[in-house]
């Protein structure tokens, strides 16, 4: 298991064969590392404060037979409580993970799903027993050109059409997330609400829950988006789909960092805007 802290610039693309960790990480240009048949590029940032500590996490989890998970938290609680609920959500999903190898090297459908959610389950109890942070968590399982999605809380995972439509994403849970779903509010008005900070699910809660969805078809000029709400509350929808759905991963992954960082520091109230922390991972299937 690695780790890709501090202040590392992007690299060439690598293979990992063991879990990539994120973690505290201050990336100033993508990572790009190659799995499950495709590309991914990778991006964890703290927000633009004076020695802001990032709480998100993030990690890349090689399965046998090119497969992969693509994981972020953003912790809750604050910064030394948050960072430390989210890396402990994905290390203990990179070690489950990894002890099960034999298992997943089967390729078995129940031992991937049954290994993620066990490895969820443990790290709420354990925060609910410590008493203090929590964190969201947002999983796309990748097998055979398809995605399957996991996620607890606001982070969300998007499936991106190369004609710039998106495929399908998961529902924020959150109160303007559930609003926004059943058209009571639209996402400009989402964007500059009084409760979009709220989240109704989270792990390390006592009523922790794990939404999964059924596996995706993925096609070739598809784009997997997972990220933490740094991201979807200081970018529109179709800002967001409109960088990634063209040209190169790293490109794209480099385009929509600066976007969101300009709109967090631009004190424009015609736009969104909240200084957070940033965390994404773009995926796409190579051709």
């Amino acid at each position: 298991m690695s780790e890709a802290k501090g202040s590392a610039r992007g690299r060439a693309d690598t293979k990992p064969e063991e879990p990539v960790l994120f973690v505290q990480s201050a990336l100033v240009e993508p990572v790009m590392l190659e799995t499950a048949g495709g590309r991914v590029a990778v991006y964890s940032r703290p927000a633009p404060y004076p020695d802001r500590v990032n709480e998100d996490s993030a990690v890349l989890i090689p399965l046998a037979n090119a497969g992969a998970l693509l994981v972020v938290a953003d912790g809750v609680g604050g910064a030394r409580e948050g960072a430390r609920a989210s890396r402990r959500m994905v290390t203990r999903l990179a070690a489950g993970l990894t002890r099960a190898a034999p298992n997943v090297a089967e390729s078995s459908d129940p031992s991937i799903r049954s290994t993620t959610l066990d490895a969820v389950e443990e790290t709420n109890r354990e925060l609910l027993e410590r008493g203090s942070g929590s964190t969201t968590l947002a999983i796309a399982e990748l097998r055979d050109g398809q995605a399957r999605p996991y996620h607890v809380g606001d982070s969300e995972i998007w499936l991106i059409g190369g004609g710039g439509k998106i495929r399908w994403r998961t529902t924020s849970h959150s109160p303007t997330g559930y609003a926004v779903e059943a058209g009571l509010l639209a996402e400009s008005e989402a964007l500059g609400h009084d409760e979009r900070h709220l989240i109704s699910n989270a792990v390390g809660a006592s009523d922790m829950r794990v939404e999964i969805g059924s596996f995706q078809p993925m096609r070739p000029r598809d784009t997997l988006l997972v990220g933490t709400d740094g991201l979807f509350d200081n970018l529109r929808s179709r800002e967001i789909v409109e960088i990634v759905r063209k040209g190169p991963l790293h490109v794209a992954a480099r385009d929509l960092a600066r976007a969101a960082a300009e709109r967090m520091t631009a004190h424009d109230e015609t736009e969104p805007g909240k200084p957070d922390d940033l965390t994404f991972l773009l995926y796409r299937r190579l051709r």
